[in-house]
């Protein structure tokens, strides 16, 4: 892998593209990763590893900025709603694909077709619920129609996983296309072009200087991606120099070892994945459904785990900071997010046995109230047992609480967690850098976690923030709903997974990508 590595450094950019060696300084940067690449077919895959290498080679309609979350028109002049239920996109005019094809409003079409048409089982179609059928009027004109109105996180959407624009004269409308056919195809158009591709072990980008978009011309023009089968080699070649960026993912041990390491620096930014506690409210102690219920008491056991746990004391003993705490529902880095948790419960986010028993008595709850809490060992990582078992610790300080901890495998978890466990461990990946995207799937009427919960208040703000096209008016909406929320505590967040990132002393722009979008941009790399 060495080897092949210094060997593509010194390649050119493969014949009959536009691909260009820039003009950047500092020589090729080489980024490790244990992540991999399911497909490059935008259609064929919804996940991590392969949307990296999406964000580097295709062009979107919209895309942020580095160091925002909100989107802006990337390939696109204009993106705007024309009318309610239509969202209008003017391209830039004179845009061309790597191969030379027209990248047109053609293009744009048959990428949204082909999606809904294909609707892989392994692919993000879902996401474009809410699309009903897409036009191309003229070679620069989109009209999206939409079977709901003013919906304030399509244009999100659009730089989406589910949105990198492909060329419908390389892809087949009807099926998804293999990663060599998509390179053969020189089907590129954002700021780099695969030079090189050994699917999983190296792949080799080159500028393009026929990107016209958001983010500009790359900071370095080559850059590789080296895969690795696990951390421990990622983290040897970082700390040796062998790579000049470690991105995903370093154990919690690897990167507390490597911050004490002079010859590295590692770098954190928000991270979009949350960690939380789901209460069922009808099998919770008082809940609905159980024979003691009462909804004051159920509030009020609720109420007092949350003034017992100690997240700094989970991101920092367990997860080696790699994890944050988080003391809202919307996590930070978005646009809307505050932190009402931090106010209502603990001492300013901090544990507080004081308020937790004075909640209880105030409602006539005796103590030690039992509590069955269930987490996956599998899915959300090997800490998680550890995570537990602390949570475990902390909720039953002063003998408020026992609670009896038990584990799931994934396959059953995710089939019994609705039924079966009063309280359990989740995690989100968001979809799109919204905030909506972490209220409506948790807390509008019949939300996929189906714990019981609904608050007709809460159902009408999430519906009203969606369509509210006043930004101001949106985000005070959205303020509301996590204010609220965290009155009624339908879950508990805990944490919120920092992105993380080692890099040579010498490497800059690291900090510049680590934000809230979560695209990690290999052009704002440098050294």
């Amino acid at each position: 892998m060495g080897a092949s590595a210094l060997a593509l450094t010194a390649c050119t950019g493969p014949s009959g593209t536009t691909a260009t060696s820039g003009t950047a300084a500092g020589g090729t940067i080489t980024v490790g990763t244990t992540d991999k690449v399911t497909s490059l077919d935008p259609a064929g895959s919804y996940d991590n590893g392969s949307f990296v290498v999406m964000n580097q080679i295709f062009p979107f309609l919209m895309n942020s900025a580095p160091g925002s979350p909100d989107p802006e028109p990337d390939i696109a002049e204009s993106a705007e709603f024309t009318t309610p239920t239509e969202y209008t996109v003017k391209l830039k005019p004179g845009l061309k694909w790597a191969n030379g094809n027209d990248l047109d409003s053609a293009d744009v079409k048959f990428t949204f077709d082909r999606q809904v048409k294909i609707a892989d089982p392994n692919g993000p179609s879902s996401l474009l619920g809410n699309l009903d059928s897409v036009e191309a009027p003229d070679p620069t004109t989109v009209v999206f129609k939409l079977k709901q109105g003013n919906d304030q996180t399509f244009a999100q959407v659009l730089g989406s996983p589910v949105a990198p624009i492909v060329d419908d004269e390389v892809f087949p409308a009807d099926a998804v296309l293999d990663d060599d056919s998509i390179v053969a195809g020189k089907a590129f158009a954002g700021p780099y072009a695969i030079d090189s591709y050994k699917k999983n072990e190296l792949i080799a980008f080159k500028a393009y200087d026929g990107y016209q978009g958001l983010l500009g011309a790359p900071a370095t023009s080559t850059v590789n991606m080296k895969y690795y089968a696990n951390s421990n080699n990622l983290k040897l070649d970082i700390q040796q120099g062998n790579i000049d960026v470690a991105y995903r993912s370093l154990t919690p041990t690897d990167v507390e070892s490597l911050g004490k390491d002079s010859k590295v620096k590692v770098h954190k930014g928000p991270g979009g994945e949350l960690r939380y506690i789901v209460y069922n409210f009808d099998t919770i102690p008082f809940g609905a459904a159980t024979p003691e219920a009462d909804e004051a008491k159920a509030l009020a056991v609720r109420q007092a785990t949350a003034h017992l746990v100690d997240r700094q004391a989970i991101a920092t003993q367990v997860y080696k900071d790699t994890y944050t705490p988080v003391y809202s529902y919307v996590p930070a880095g978005f646009t809307g997010a505050i932190e009402p948790l931090k106010d209502l419960y603990g001492d300013n986010g901090g544990p507080s046995l004081d308020k937790a028993k004075a909640v209880l008595e105030a409602a006539g709850v005796t103590t030690p109230v039992t509590l069955n809490l269930q987490y996956n060992p599998d899915h959300y990582g090997p800490s998680s047992g550890d995570e537990y078992a602390m949570i475990k610790n902390q909720l039953e300080t002063g003998g408020l609480f026992k609670v009896n901890l038990q584990s799931t495998e994934w396959v059953t978890y995710q089939k019994s967690r609705i039924t079966d466990y009063p309280m359990y461990q989740l995690g989100w990946f968001p979809d799109y850098s919204d905030a909506d995207n972490y209220l409506s799937p948790f807390f509008a009427k019949d939300n996929f976690l189906n714990n019981n919960y609904f608050n007709a208040d809460v159902d009408r703000m999430i519906s009203e923030q969606r369509v509210t096209v006043d930004q101001a008016k949106r985000t005070g909406l959205i303020e509301d709903i996590q204010t609220a929320v965290a009155k009624d505590l339908s879950t508990l967040p805990l944490l919120q997974g920092a992105q993380v990132a080692v890099a040579g002393a010498g490497v800059q722009g690291v900090d510049q990508t680590l934000d809230a979008s979560f695209k990690f941009r290999l052009g704002v790399l440098s050294k």
